[in-house]
């Protein structure tokens, strides 16, 4: 190995133990105090309840886990969402899991919470996976109720969402663990079936001081809407559970009975290893997100047996196309090739920039996935489409289309794994997160933005120093660079992976050495929704 290898190796493997710190800190919920006085009222945390509830010698992926990760801070922030997403096994069967975590703010709702509900509802939706609700919340959280409850991808969209995952036959179950209140309430009853926890659970539309306050009725809330009240009296709930894990093995029952579902038929046969180190990813991937590198190093460190069925091979190099398995599964894979490349005519292309022959090669490949039922895989180190005379001469916007319009029709899950650069309209045709990618994740050393931080903070210089002359302040090289670093700062934040991470950009800031499970588990859980239309283009310019 060389000294380069040894350099990015030390930076990539430092990324990654970052994650795992981040990571360990958003696992503490609310912190300490907050996780010994949930317990001291009987009750299991919301990660306890989900590590309990799935099998424990299965895999399981995290959705959202950096969900409101530096937002709300005014409010004294929001760890996770105030939610905690899983996909897992619950006996065998792959299902999605939604807690809400009551050691943050109670469990109450704040605009991100919604947008990670609605985000677990989605993915249920798309692969008609079962789905779980473990509902532990005080309800809206109220400062901020004009971001949360009026709008159509607000909370009352989980509602109706729960009203159409049941006529498409999505079984949805609910235990109500803790407080349930109010809109809230609504979740479990319209849920398939729905257990209470006796003596934590409640559930009503308006608590005992709200009741009081409103008919001028004196009443207790357990009285009011407890276990007992919903089970044996008003019927609104089916089970009744002595404490939080006879309701997580009551669910592991009714589980364990559903019927099997009608199968995609993606192709998969035996998984086998790489045969290619997957750590050494770390050292192939470069330290600066402007240097070149070789796309098949990492590619070989990701597929089964490290083999590539390359498609066209010698023909729009910076893209490359080709079949593989990963974990088993048949996947195509289109991805970004970050090296210089030489075309049959001499001319040099730039690695990680879209060419009008790249974009053709592409958007034929993915009609030929289409064509055979082959689920598309996309590893994003992109900056764009090429610009200039050339390239727009020979027609560069009208390939690009073609292209995001090969993606945007796919009708085979889509994955895509964000591994470096994700800049402008190369997001998009490389399936962003407006594509619909059944899963997207990022790696650390992932950048998701218009533009570089470089490149933008030089724009938003120039207007800003434009300003500031029309106001007759003089800019000395001194003021242009602190302007400069100033600007180049605050934008970097904004590219950070934990920043689009945290807004649900993407579901994910993954190990590289996690991508195959993510694939995996991603082609499994969308074989349980067969295809329902074919793949067609529509109109496009030839």
């Amino acid at each position: 190995m060389d000294i380069t290898f040894n350099k990015n190796e030390d930076h990539n493997k430092l990324l990654a133990s970052e994650l795992r710190k981040k990571l360990g800190k958003v696992m503490a919920g609310g912190g300490p105090k907050r996780i010994e006085k949930h317990h001291a009222k009987g009750k299991m945390t919301a990660r306890e309840r989900i590590t309990y509830l799935l099998d424990d010698n299965k895999e399981t992926i995290e959705i959202g886990a950096f969900a409101g990760e530096g937002m709300y801070e005014e409010h004294g922030g929001c760890p996770s969402g105030g939610v905690v997403v899983k996909i897992g096994y619950v006996n065998g069967k792959q299902c999605i899991v939604v807690a809400n975590d009551a050691t943050v703010k109670a469990g109450a709702w704040f605009p991100i919470t919604a947008k990670k509900n609605l985000r677990a509802q989605e993915i249920s939706i798309e692969n008609r996976l079962p789905i779980i609700y473990l509902v532990d919340s005080a309800g809206v959280f109220l400062p901020m109720q004009d971001e949360i409850f009026p709008d159509k991808e607000h909370f009352g969209r989980i509602f109706r969402n729960n009203a159409v995952m049941s006529s498409m036959g999505i079984t949805q179950i609910a235990a109500v663990m803790g407080s349930c209140v109010a809109g809230g309430a609504y979740l479990p009853i319209m849920s398939d079936e729905a257990l209470i926890v006796d003596k934590t659970g409640s559930i009503f539309l308006a608590g005992s001081y709200l009741v009081k306050a409103a008919i001028g009725e004196t009443i207790d809330n357990e009285t009011l809407g407890g276990a007992t009240t919903h089970c044996e009296i008003s019927g609104v709930t089916d089970y009744k559970a002595k404490d939080d894990k006879d309701a997580l093995d009551t669910i592991k029952n009714i589980v364990s009975k559903i019927g099997d579902y009608e199968k995609a038929g993606y192709n998969r046969i035996e998984a086998a290893k790489p045969k290619e180190d997957p750590f050494e990813i770390f050292g192939i991937l470069p330290k600066s997100r402007a240097d070149q590198y070789d796309m098949h190093g990492i590619i070989s460190r990701i597929v089964d047996n490290s083999e590539f069925e390359e498609y066209k091979k010698g023909f729009g190099k910076t893209i490359l196309t080709g079949y593989a398995r990963i974990d088993g599964w048949a996947v195509g894979i289109v991805a970004n090739q970050r090296k210089l490349v030489k075309t049959k005519k001499g001319e040099m292309q730039f690695g990680g920039v879209i060419y009008s022959d790249s974009a053709d090669k592409a958007t034929r490949f993915i009609a030929n996935c289409n064509q055979k039922k082959i689920p598309l895989v996309f590893l994003q180190d992109v900056t764009g489409f090429m610009v200039g005379s050339k390239s727009e001469h020979g027609g560069i916007i009208k390939d690009g289309a073609k292209m995001v319009n090969a993606v945007s029709n796919s009708v085979v899950p889509k994955f895509t794994i964000v591994i470096g650069n994700s800049y402008g309209a190369g997001n998009y045709a490389m399936c962003g997160k407006a594509y619909d990618p059944r899963l997207i994740a990022a790696w650390p050393s992932a950048a998701l933005a218009v533009m570089s931080g470089n490149s933008a903070a030089k724009v938003l210089l120039q207007i800003e120093t434009a300003s500031l002359k029309k106001e007759g302040k003089e800019i000395t090289p001194e003021v242009e660079k602190e302007l400069f670093d100033r600007i180049k700062a605050r934008y970097d934040d904004q590219i950070s992976p934990y920043y689009a991470a945290a807004r649900i950009w993407t579901d994910a800031v993954i190990d590289p050495l996690d991508t195959r499970k993510w694939i995996s588990m991603g082609i499994e859980a969308a074989n349980h929704s067969p295809i329902e239309k074919p793949f067609n283009l529509g109109v496009i310019q030839v």
